[in-house]
C-alpha cells in the first residue's frame, strides 16, 4: 500500500471509530422511553378514522347540537362494530378500554335528556383513550355472577357479545328453558343498549342455569 492510500485508509478509520463510538453510546444511553417505544406492539393499529369521528362529534357538541353529535358518533359505532373481531384479536385489553369509553359516550349522547357537560367529559375521555388505549388498573379481583366471570383483569365488564355467544353455544340446537330464554332476551336488550355490565349479569345467570 503506497503512502497516499495508507493515509486515506487511516483517515477513514479515524472518522469511522468516533462515529461508531457515538452510535454505541447513543444505543447505551438512549432514554428508556425511546427504547420502549421502538419495541412496543402495534396494539390496535391505526385508529385515525375513529379519532376523526370523535373530533367531529366534539366540534358538533360544542355548538350545542347534541342531536347532530349523536348522529355523528353513530358512524364510530358502526365502524367500531365492523372491525370488532379483528381489533379484539389484535389487543383485547386495549379494545376493552376503547369499547368502554365509547359506550359511555354513546350513553351520554343517547340519554333522554343529554347533559352537555356529561357529553363533553365522555367525548374527551374517549378521545384520550383512543390516543392511548391501555386498560385501566384493576380495582379489585375479577367479579363473578352465578360463578361466571363478568369482568376481566382490568376490572372492565367483559364485552357482552362474548358472553351472549357463550350462551348461544351452550344452548346449541336445543330449545332453551323459559327462564333461560328470558335471561337471554334481557342480555340481548341490554347489550344492544351498550350496557355490558347488566347484559353480562343476565348472560351469566343464563349460563349458570344451563350448566345446572
Amino acid at each position: 500500500m503506497n503512502a497516499t492510500l495508507r493515509n486515506l485508509a487511516l483517515s477513514a478509520t479515524l472518522i469511522a471509530v468516533p462515529a461508531a463510538g457515538f452510535a454505541l453510546t447513543e444505543m447505551l444511553f438512549l432514554p428508556a422511553t425511546q427504547a420502549t417505544a421502538a419495541t412496543q406492539s402495534p396494539g390496535l393499529g391505526d385508529l385515525s378514522a375513529y379519532k376523526t369521528i370523535v373530533a367531529d362529534t366534539q366540534t358538533i357538541a360544542a355548538s350545542g347540537d347534541l342531536a347532530a353529535a349523536e348522529h355523528r358518533i353513530t358512524d364510530l359505532e358502526t365502524l367500531w362494530d365492523e372491525n370488532a373481531t379483528a381489533l379484539r384479536q389484535a389487543d383485547r385489553a386495549a379494545w376493552n378500554s376503547v369499547d368502554a369509553a365509547a359506550d359511555d359516550a354513546f350513553s351520554a349522547l343517547r340519554a333522554s335528556a343529554p347533559d352537555k357537560a356529561t357529553v363533553d367529559k365522555a367525548l374527551a375521555t374517549l378521545a384520550s383513550t383512543l390516543d392511548a388505549p391501555v386498560p385501566a388498573a384493576a380495582s379489585g379481583p375479577v367479579q363473578y355472577v352465578s360463578g361466571i366471570a363478568v369482568t376481566d383483569e382490568s376490572g372492565r365488564a367483559i364485552p357482552c357479545e362474548d358472553l351472549i355467544g357463550q350462551v348461544r353455544t351452550a344452548i346449541g340446537t336445543a330449545t332453551p328453558a323459559a327462564a333461560v330464554a328470558d335471561l337471554q332476551a334481557k342480555a340481548l336488550e341490554r347489550c344492544n343498549a351498550d350496557d355490558d355490565a347488566h347484559a353480562d349479569a343476565f348472560s351469566a345467570q343464563a349460563l349458570a342455569q344451563i350448566k345446572g
